[in-house]
């Protein structure tokens, strides 16, 4: 009996994904001290990911660390890809992406492997560009909800064309506390700037309208 996450036909399917990728990139795994219920199994997770592809690293670090201070870590466990070229655009896993979230992971690999260049429209760049101040973009999604993926990769678009935002996956259920905070009731639910949320896999242009409507206050 194997003691994979992944059986082999899922393997064989993730192994297919990942053959589009094109640079070797590495992703951060940041972890804490304290307890942590799905640490093991992302680490687990990660790990097979890199027996499908030699094009992605893995590295475990400390939440604690200067590391973690640098890359202004919020939270554990924490999932940051980085380009090539070693560069973070501002794309957090918080929580354990599994379920309908291990496909936007896998395309969020993919796409950072390809130059992290967002698949969006000329006229959302142009009003992206526009952002000159920091926007922090929380999709609060449950590893079985099917509208959450497109909410997430719309959020990592926006903060691959546009370095002063950030845009992070949270697990609802594994931050209990911060979603109590924000009302979490229902998913997705996007947080941006901690004052203004709605909830809907919104179209691109709708999406960011509530961005920038938050940028304004």
């Amino acid at each position: 009996m194997s003691d994979k996450l992944l059986d082999k036909e899922i393997r064989k399917q993730v192994e297919e994904v990942l053959s589009n990728m094109k640079d070797r990139i590495s992703v951060v795994f940041f972890v804490s001290e304290e307890r942590c219920e799905f640490c093991e199994t992302i680490e687990k997770l990660l790990g097979e990911l890199t027996e499908l592809t030699d094009k992605l690293e893995v590295r475990k670090a400390s939440a604690s660390g200067e590391e973690a201070r640098s890359f202004e870590i919020e939270m554990t466990p924490a999932v940051i890809p980085l380009t090539a070229e070693g560069n973070d655009k501002g794309v957090r896993f918080y929580g354990i992406p599994s379920g309908h979230e291990f496909g936007t992971l896998l395309k969020t690999l993919v796409d950072f492997s390809a130059g992290a260049t967002p698949d969006i429209s000329e006229k959302t760049l142009k009003r992206l560009d526009t952002i000159k101040q920091p926007v922090d973009i929380k999709v609060f999604v449950t590893t079985s909800c099917p509208y959450c993926p497109k909410a997430v990769l719309t959020a990592f678009k926006f903060a691959l064309a546009n370095s002063n935002v950030t845009a992070s996956m949270v697990e609802a259920s594994e931050f209990e506390e911060l979603s109590k905070r924000f009302g979490v009731s229902s998913v997705p639910q996007i947080v941006i700037n901690s004052s203004r949320s709605f909830v809907g896999a919104y179209p691109e242009e709708q999406y960011l309208d509530e961005v920038m409507k938050a940028v304004a206050r």
